[in-house]
């Protein structure tokens, strides 16, 4: 080979693997959950587990039970924020975050009765003389409930300490909880199934388990924040209807107090009411947001009194990277 080929050969090879590397190269995110790992997040750790997001250029760490402010603070890319409560706290307070987002188009808050009280219906809840609500709740949905079911008492309430023993011994009285959680423990403990009252088909309109950033990031980096919210929502519809072995053994190896019991009847509630798959989401996959929606909630909270009038909520969120139809080819059956 002559000098001038050898020559070249050493550059050809020296800008494969320049270009090799380049193209192995992934964006780290890192992704805060608000609670310990549990089946609620599924989707997201089977795209760490299946390689949905290394797909997408993307190595992503999940920190588990993370807080807006560690999203503040820069020590995580993107953070989980529980419903449009928290995304018209960001408005009210001018904090400078944007949901990107809405992974849940119900919110998965219940309330569960004994089937011995006779509750047919979310406004028979008004006539239930002991209603469990904690705090939270109380100063949120609870405003709402009175102003669109009339019946509602203050009276009614009594605190939830997050256990159920007051309910499962008053068989006339009702409980908050979150639809894969409190009725799968009254089955368990109490022996029973409960009937449950789904907030979300009652008129509670909120999303749920949104995906929200710095507005700064998001701003300044479109192309990590598309392809973090397309892969998550890619997770979302393998762990659904794909092979979620591989996500559950993740979820479990974090949470030794989870149980395939728990994850199964969790994933069944999530079908079953359409948590994730209903509204726009059904035509134009998970994680759709639209304006309508957005609105219609803020009007019943300011109407409820929970949060101000005349806020720009449309500051807080951006709908551009969701309502594509990613992932829909997945869905099996």
């Amino acid at each position: 080979m002559s000098t001038r080929k050898m020559l070249a050969a050493v550059v050809g090879a020296g800008f494969a693997v320049a270009f090799a590397g380049r193209a192995m190269a992934l964006d780290e995110v890192v992704f805060g959950t608000n609670w310990v790992p549990e089946a609620e997040h599924g989707g997201f750790y089977q795209a760490v587990a299946d390689g949905t997001y290394e797909k997408y250029g993307l190595k992503v760490t999940i920190i588990p039970k993370a807080e807006r402010a560690m999203l503040l603070g820069g020590k995580i890319t993107f953070y989980m924020e529980g419903n449009l409560l928290g995304t018209f706290d960001a408005v009210a307070n001018d904090i400078p975050v944007t949901t990107v987002a809405a992974i849940f188009q119900k919110d998965p808050q219940i309330f569960m009765t004994h089937p011995e009280a006779g509750v047919k219906s979310f406004a028979d809840l008004a006539k239930v003389p002991t209603i469990f609500i904690g705090d939270d709740l109380f100063a949120t949905g609870w405003q709402w409930m009175k102003g669109a079911y009339p019946g509602f008492k203050d009276e009614q309430r009594k605190p939830y300490p997050y256990n159920l023993a007051g309910f499962l011994a008053d068989k006339m009285s009702a409980n908050q909880g979150y639809l894969t959680s409190e009725p799968y423990a009254a089955e368990k403990e109490g022996g029973f199934k409960p009937d449950i009252f789904l907030m979300a088909d009652a008129g509670y309109t909120t999303y749920s388990t949104l995906i929200a950033g710095m507005s700064d990031y998001v701003k300044a980096n479109p192309d990590v924040t598309k392809r973090f919210v397309e892969a998550s929502i890619v997770g979302w519809y393998n762990y659904l209807y794909g092979d979620n072995s591989a996500a559950n053994a993740m979820i479990k190896a974090e949470n030794p107090d989870m149980t395939d019991g728990q994850i199964e009847f969790t994933i069944a509630k999530l079908k079953d009411y359409g948590l994730l798959e209903s509204g726009e989401a059904l035509e134009k996959g998970i994680g759709c947001m639209t304006d309508e929606h957005v609105a219609d909630f803020y009007k019943k909270m300011v109407d409820a009194g929970v949060v101000k009038d005349g806020l720009d909520v449309k500051q807080a969120y951006t709908t551009e990277y969701v309502c594509q139809g990613v992932g829909m080819d997945l869905k099996k059956g």
